[in-house]
C-alpha cells in the first residue's frame, strides 16, 4: 500500500514536516491518498489499489488504455460528506471512458465478498469488513460492460458464472452513494440497488443495451432504495429481443427528472417494496416525474409507457400514493395504441400537469389510462383523438380534468424525425402552462432541461411555462 507520506501531494508534506520540526502548527489534513491505476502509472491494475484498506478522503484513479480492463471489485468502505471516497476514470484522448470488462475478468485475492456472480462493481458488505456500511462513494467516469452469462470470471474461490440477473454495478448496501458519467450496457441489468441501499444519485450516465434474450425480468435499471433520484441520463433501449423495462423501480422518495429515456417493455415501471423500512417511509407514497423525454418504440408489444403502484401478491403493500408527472414530453412510435398510464389499485393516483402527449406514427392512438385508480389531467397538449378518448372516459373510469387541455395536430417540435424535440417558434406550446400543484412549486420546482446526451441547461424562466421537456432554443 501507498504510504502516507508518499501518497501526500507536497503542500501536505510540507506541513508535515514543519509541524514536526516546530516550525508552524500542524493544519488538519483534508486530502486523502491518491492511487493511479493503468498504463505506466504506479499499479498497472485494478486489481492492486487496496480496495478492503481505503479511508475518506481516498482517490483511486483508473486511466485509459486501449484494451479493457477484465477485472471485478467491490467496495466496503465508510468516506464522509466532506471526504468521499471516489473512484474516478480518466478518459482518454479523443475522451474515451476507461472500460472495464466482466467477462474473463479476474478478482484482487484479498477481496472476499459474497455475491461474486452479481456485478462487476459491487457496492456492499464484504467478509473483511461485515459491519462497514459503505458511505459517501462517488463512482465517475467509467464504462462497464460483460455481466452476464454466459460469461464467467475467476476469484480467490475459483472460476465462477455470472447469474441471469447479474449487474453493471449492483449497490447491495451503503449510503449517500453517487453514479456518474459512467456507462453500463452489455450486462443481464445495467444498474442495480438493494434494500439496504439508501439515498443514490445516479446522475449523466448513459445505461442501454443491457437485458437477455426473451427475459423479462433483467432491465437496464432495477433498483430498490430509500431516497433516490435519476437525473440528466440517457437510458437507451434494452438488448435485442428482451423484454424487460427499461427503469424499474421499488424505491421510497423516488425522482425521475430531466432524463432521456426511450425503449423497454414499459419505459418505467414503479412498483411496491416487499421491504417494511422502505414502505414505511412517508416518502413511498409520492414519486416524482419530471422534465423528461419518454420515448415508446415501436418495437415493444407492451402499449404502457408508465405503470405505477404494484406487482406482486399483496395490494396492501403497493404504492397507494400519488404519482406527479408533469412537464414531460411523452412520444410514442408504436403503430397500434399506446397507454400512458397503467395504475395498479384503487388508491393510486397520477396528476399529469403540462405535458406534450403525443404519436409520432399515423397509424398510432394514444389513450390516457386503463385499470384502476385515478388520473387528474391538466394543462397537456394532446393529439386531437386524445379529446375524443378524454371524453369517453372522463369519471367513468377515474379520469378527470381539472384544467384545459390544449388539442391539435403538431406539438411543433423543432425537427422530431432528427430527435430535436425543443419548441419552435409559434409552437402552441410555448407559455402555455397550467398552475403545478403545491409540492412541485416548493420541493421540485423546474429549473432544467435535458440536453441529448447526458447534458443539462437552465430552462426557460418566463412565465406561464412552456409545456413538455423542452423550451425553445
Amino acid at each position: 500500500m501507498t504510504g502516507l507520506a508518499d501518497s501526500c501531494p507536497w503542500p501536505c508534506r510540507l506541513v508535515l514536516l514543519t509541524a514536526l520540526l516546530g516550525l508552524a502548527p500542524a493544519l488538519p489534513l483534508m486530502a486523502g491518498r491518491t492511487f493511479e491505476v493503468g498504463p505506466g502509472q504506479a499499479l498497472p491494475a485494478i486489481g492492486e489499489v487496496p480496495w478492503e484498506s481505503l479511508q475518506a478522503g481516498d482517490t483511486v484513479r483508473i486511466h485509459w488504455r486501449a484494451e479493457p480492463y477484465r477485472e471485478k471489485w467491490a467496495i466496503a468502505v465508510a468516506g464522509t460528506a466532506e471526504a468521499p471516497v471516489r473512484v474516478m476514470g480518466v478518459p482518454g484522448p479523443e475522451g474515451q471512458l476507461p472500460v472495464v470488462d466482466g467477462a474473463d475478468a479476474t478478482c484482487r485475492p484479498a477481496l472476499d465478498f459474497w455475491g461474486e456472480d452479481r456485478a462487476i462493481l459491487k457496492i456492499g458488505g464484504t467478509r473483511s469488513a461485515p459491519e462497514v456500511t459503505p458511505s459517501h462513494i462517488t463512482i465517475e467516469g467509467l464504462e462497464f460492460r460483460g455481466a452476464r452469462p454466459p460469461a464467467t470470471f475467476t476469484s480467490g474461490r475459483g472460476q465462477g458464472t455470472y447469474r441471469d440477473n447479474a449487474a453493471a454495478i449492483w449497490v447491495e448496501s451503503g449510503v449517500s452513494i453517487v453514479l456518474r458519467r459512467c456507462r453500463l450496457h452489455d450486462c443481464s441489468n445495467g444498474l442495480m440497488s438493494s434494500r439496504q441501499s439508501r439515498d443514490l444519485l445516479v446522475e449523466a450516465c448513459e445505461i442501454s443495451g443491457n437485458g437477455t434474450e426473451v427475459g423479462i425480468y433483467q432491465h437496464n435499471v432495477y433498483t430498490e432504495t430509500l431516497g433516490i433520484v435519476f437525473q440528466y441520463n440517457h437510458l437507451g433501449p434494452l438488448r435485442r429481443d428482451s423484454f424487460g423495462n427499461n427503469l424499474k423501480d421499488r424505491s421510497a422518495g423516488t425522482v425521475i427528472r430531466y432524463n432521456w429515456i426511450e425503449g423497454g417493455s414499459r419505459l418505467l415501471d414503479l412498483v411496491e417494496s416487499d421491504h417494511a423500512p422502505i414502505r414505511d417511509a412517508p416518502e413511498y407514497r409520492e414519486t416524482f416525474v419530471y422534465g423528461n423525454v419518454l420515448i415508446k418504440r415501436p418495437d415493444t408489444a407492451n402499449r404502457q409507457v408508465i405503470h405505477y403502484g404494484g406487482d406482486q401478491d399483496d395490494p396492501a403493500n403497493y404504492r397507494n400514493g400519488t404519482l406527479y408527472l408533469c412537464h414531460n414530453t411523452i412520444l410514442t412510435s408504436r403503430l397500434g395504441r399506446t397507454t400512458l398510464l397503467r395504475l395498479s389499485a384503487a388508491q393510486d393516483r397520477a396528476i399529469v400537469r403540462n405535458n406534450i402527449l403525443h404519436s409520432l406514427s399515423a397509424s398510432g392512438t394514444l389513450q390516457p389510462m386503463n385499470s384502476l385508480g385515478t388520473a387528474v389531467f391538466g394543462g397537456n397538449w394532446c393529439p386531437r383523438p386524445f379529446e375524443a378518448m378524454l371524453r369517453f372516459v372522463r369519471g367513468a373510469e377515474g379520469v378527470l380534468v381539472d384544467a384545459e387541455q390544449i388539442f391539435g395536430e403538431d406539438p411543433g417540435f423543432i425537427d422530431a424525425g432528427r430527435g430535436d424535440f425543443r419548441l419552435a417558434p409559434g409552437s402552441p406550446c410555448i407559455g402555455r402552462a397550467a398552475p403545478l400543484p403545491e409540492v412541485m412549486l416548493t420541493r421540485h420546482p423546474i429549473t432544467t432541461e435535458y440536453v441529448p446526451h447526458g447534458g443539462q441547461r437552465p430552462r426557460r424562466a418566463t412565465p406561464p411555462p412552456d409545456l413538455g421537456a423542452c423550451g425553445p432554443p
